[in-house]
């Protein structure tokens, strides 16, 4: 069963060693917009010295791609076949311990950013944590100066205990950009039911992830079971709130994979020192549109996948997101 590819593809997480090889494929497979890691754990200067990159990156591939800000910069990308790059932060780090500095991010281009990277943060409980202690008091301040701004919270590698307080806590609905079915993979880095119902009753989006540490079967995992896995989690989110973040890292030397788990926090070797094997069928931007497939074989019809596969995405971004204009 074939059907016509969707208006609008969106990936909500990618971090990749970015490249003009990489914004081609980018466009070879159709990508309306791109969620792009900046940074992990690097303070406020550091994060500003990788935004100045990726100024100049836009400057030289500017036929490929271009800074967005909101969702009339999807649509602009779309009109003029390019790829709408938002940046993002999988970590609250760059804020240090100064509220003010999300304003300053936001102005700078940041349009989402995670409360916890793993660890226990100024904002909130990662899922590492023996003990999940919830939304911080600076937390509940910065998750409503993130509403005020219009910065989508991430709650991607965020513990049980903070996800929950931090969907109840914001005004504005938010979203858990890349992770899985909990029940589906035994791992607290993907989601539970109790997450999952909370995120959808107050309008959030989940981003299935492709990565392999977060799939069913890790790296064997098939076209086939990522279709299956996709139903299992709309039945609780609906089609309309659920969404791909491939956590596509395409590129990546395997020291990205120490910087990423270890930082500067600790001397010790983390237990994932190497990035796995991307399922066969996943391992560029030129596979994403194949990626309809699977859902069509699990049942998904043409308008569910098209939601999936961009559409719920489109649709959070313009109405969470307010117009830069």
């Amino acid at each position: 069963m074939t059907s016509a590819a969707p208006q609008v593809l969106i990936d909500g997480l990618q971090y990749c060693n970015w490249s003009r090889e990489i914004f081609q494929q980018m466009r070879e497979g159709g990508l309306t917009a791109v969620h792009a890691t900046v940074g992990y754990h690097e303070g406020f200067r550091e994060t500003v010295r990788h935004l100045v990159d990726w100024r100049i990156r836009f400057r030289d591939n500017e036929d490929l791609i271009l800074l967005a800000r909101d969702s009339g910069d999807i649509e602009c990308a779309s009109a003029t076949n390019r790829t709408a790059i938002f940046l993002g932060l999988q970590n609250p780090m760059p804020i240090e311990d100064d509220i003010g500095l999300i304003e300053m991010l936001f102005d700078l281009g940041i349009r989402f950013m995670q409360l916890t990277y793993n660890n226990q943060s100024l904002l909130g409980c990662g899922w590492m944590e023996k003990e999940d202690s919830g939304v911080t008091r600076m937390g509940r301040e910065a998750i409503a100066e993130m509403n005020r701004l219009g910065m989508i919270i991430d709650l991607s590698h965020a513990g049980e205990r903070t996800a929950l307080e931090t969907i109840a806590l914001s005004r504005r609905p938010v979203v858990i950009s890349h992770a899985n079915p909990r029940w589906l993979r035994d791992s607290n880095r993907n989601v539970s039911k109790d997450v999952l119902r909370a995120l959808r009753e107050k309008q959030g989006l989940l981003g299935l992830s492709l990565y392999p540490l977060h799939l069913p079967n890790g790296s064997d995992t098939t076209l086939d079971q990522f279709g299956n896995m996709a139903r299992e989690a709309a039945e609780i989110m609906g089609p309309e709130h659920l969404g791909i973040g491939s956590d596509l890292c395409q590129h990546q030397p395997d020291s990205a994979v120490r910087w990423m788990r270890e930082g500067r926090w600790t001397r010790e070797v983390q237990a994932t020192a190497s990035f796995p094997a991307q399922p066969a069928w996943f391992g560029s931007n030129l596979d994403f549109p194949g990626l309809s497939e699977g859902l069509l074989a699990a049942g998904f019809d043409e308008m569910g996948t098209s939601l999936v596969l961009g559409g719920a995405w489109h649709r959070f971004i313009r109405d969470s997101m307010p117009s830069a204009g």
